[in-house]
């Protein structure tokens, strides 16, 4: 009696979804957000086909802001060139001008665009949140109509408690925390702070912490469910997970091992709305992720070249920001798969 009381309990979100919510899958019209709809794919011929139109028209967008970004990297190098120079005639002070100097242009020159691409990946994962708020409980009622009435809890109470708890996380603590670790970036370079130096490598841990925190709980919570199973083809799970693994920082290890995941589902879905929710999430993502791995990978080779023709303190500052755009991509990331094997989760369920 307790048992099937708590299950009603967990049900009573359901019973609010409107009534077209217990049809089949097939028969669901999901409402895409505004973001999305420009790079979905223009012909429904299976997940794999319509990944591949989205990210066409994701990379066709990310490609004319491409020279912005070369033309800011180009101005950090030339200004530690420049810092380089004058640094010849500075070297009898403890604290070198040439540094503040250094420090002070970089930051001026890469500020205003980080923050720009911090914002849009906190934007992209509030909107991810929001489309899984919309998807998850019509899909939770199609379950709930195929027999899964117990399956379909744990997955939506589970999925809706983890994105809540990320979402939360990013917003209040982790974010605040990327903002004060591009200041102790800036300030250990300037001044060459040992100390400010270790506080920023501490921020950046409970960053790290936090991510994959949460995201190894959520993928052993789902795990648990027992819904996802299957196989897939060998070579194109390695070669994904590869990809994932070497681009996106930080989580880019926990990401991979979860693609096998997203591959085997993606795989097995075969209806409508189950591959339209699936693309409509990469779709949403799609365009900031491109611009966070683009900009990660630009300021990656700035700071090696600042390393090599300025002073170790200027290439630790652009190094600084590259790892910023690190720390968000892996943000945007863990938001995107979580959305992904949920939806995977209860398409499996559903069958």
């Amino acid at each position: 009696m307790v048992r099937k009381l708590l299950i009603l309990l967990l049900l009573l979100p359901l019973l609010a979804l409107p009534a077209g919510a217990s049809q089949t899958m097939n028969e669901v019209e999901i409402e895409l957000p505004a973001e999305a709809q420009a790079y979905m794919p223009d012909s429904e011929n299976g997940f794999l086909s319509g990944f591949l139109e989205v990210l066409q028209k994701a990379f066709l967008a990310v490609v004319p802001g491409l020279r912005e970004s070369v033309a800011v990297c180009a101005g950090v190098l030339a200004a530690t060139i420049l810092c380089a120079l004058f640094q010849a005639g500075d070297t009898g002070l403890r604290t070198p001008t040439a540094n503040l100097l250094g420090a002070a242009a970089i930051g001026a020159l890469l500020l205003r665009q980080t923050d720009v691409l911090i914002r849009q990946g906190l934007e992209t994962i509030q909107a991810i949140s929001d489309f899984g708020k919309l998807l998850l409980p019509v899909m939770s009622a199609s379950l709930v109509a195929s027999g899964g009435s117990v399956t379909a809890s744990a997955l939506y109470l589970g999925t809706a408690l983890f994105d809540s708890v990320l979402s939360s996380l990013i917003s209040k603590l982790l974010a605040p925390l990327l903002y004060l670790f591009l200041a102790l970036s800036l300030g250990s370079a300037a001044i060459g702070s040992g100390m400010l130096g270790r506080m920023r490598d501490f921020f950046k841990n409970v960053i790290t912490w936090g991510l994959k925190g949460i995201l190894s709980v959520f993928s052993a919570y789902m795990a648990i469910t027992g819904v996802v199973s299957g196989s897939a083809d060998a070579t194109a799970v390695k070669l994904t997970k590869m990809t994932i693994s070497g681009m996106v920082p930080v989580v880019g290890g926990i990401l991979s091992d979860a693609t096998e995941t997203v591959l085997v589902g993606a795989s097995a879905v075969r209806s409508t709305a189950g591959v339209t929710g699936l693309l409509a999430v990469l779709a949403l993502t799609a365009v900031p992720f491109l611009e966070l791995v683009m900009q990660y990978l630009l300021l990656k080779l700035t700071s090696a070249l600042c390393g090599v023709v300025g002073t170790p303190e200027h290439g630790a500052v652009t190094e600084g920001f590259a790892q910023a755009m690190g720390l968000i991509l892996a943000m945007v990331g863990t938001g995107c798969l979580l959305q992904l094997i949920s939806i995977v989760c209860f398409m499996k369920g559903v069958g």
